[in-house]
């Protein structure tokens, strides 16, 4: 899989010395950071909405470590990503941004119509904060059993249904809401715990393989070693 395929038609991040967009001029805009995994799960969603969407949500990408004053003063008071600019309001946090794309945009449903599923759905969605922040203490210090734990529960999680290898069977906004944190997990605790989150978790591996040939997933990809470094200098750093 060639992730950096996608990156050169990407449009250049925006920081301090770049000018506003047109501010609520009916266009819809979606405010990321290439690196955020927060703003990735919507940029996910997206993306597996249908093709067409990809034109009519134009994507403004921030310069997190160089934001412009504007985003703050004119855009998103809270001056964080994701943000959604969308009939002359601005939403923002990213689970609260997924159901509103996949509920007010054409596309296929991410979210089941079956009660069983949607339940589900809402625990996973719910456990996910509980998931992050279990395992982020991990990558700074040592590995617990409360994030061996966590990934067990995942395992546990995707076992429920049968009739495909996502969370609810088929591909949801739950499995949007966790795969760019997996995806900086794995190969972080790999290579700096020597522990793999997939050993001994054959749906979790399952999940992660079927995850990659997402081609809406794998546009707001970054280079796995690029996440690797940026997790080291974040983690490994000396304080």
């Amino acid at each position: 899989m060639a992730i950096g395929r996608f990156q050169a038609s990407l449009p250049p991040a925006l920081d301090s010395t770049s000018n506003p967009p047109s501010i609520f001029d009916g266009t819809t805009r979606l405010y990321i950071s290439y690196t955020c995994p927060f703003a990735q799960r919507v940029w996910i969603t997206r993306n597996c909405k249908e093709q067409g969407l990809q034109e009519e949500i134009k994507l403004v990408p921030i310069d997190l470590q160089d934001r412009p004053a504007w985003y703050k003063e004119k855009v998103y008071p809270a001056n964080k990503v994701p943000s959604l600019e969308h009939n002359n309001e601005v939403r923002g946090e990213s689970l609260d941004l997924i159901k509103y794309i996949d509920s007010h945009f054409e596309g296929p449903t991410l979210f089941p119509d079956d009660a069983t599923k949607r339940e589900f759905a809402e625990e996973l969605l719910s456990y996910t904060d509980i998931f992050n922040k279990t395992v982020f203490p991990s990558l700074k210090g040592d590995l617990d059993n409360e994030a061996g734990a966590a990934f067990d529960h995942i395992e546990k999680a995707l076992s429920k249904f049968d009739d495909g290898p996502f969370f609810l069977g088929q591909l949801s906004l739950v499995d949007i809401a966790y795969a760019p944190f997996i995806e900086r997990f794995h190969p972080f605790l790999l290579e700096v715990k020597n522990y793999d989150i997939t050993a001994g978790r054959p749906k979790l591996a399952a999940w992660i393989e079927e995850m990659n040939n997402i081609e809406a997933y794998n546009q707001t990809r970054r280079d796995p070693q690029e996440l690797l470094e940026s997790y080291k200098k974040r983690f490994l750093a000396k304080v």
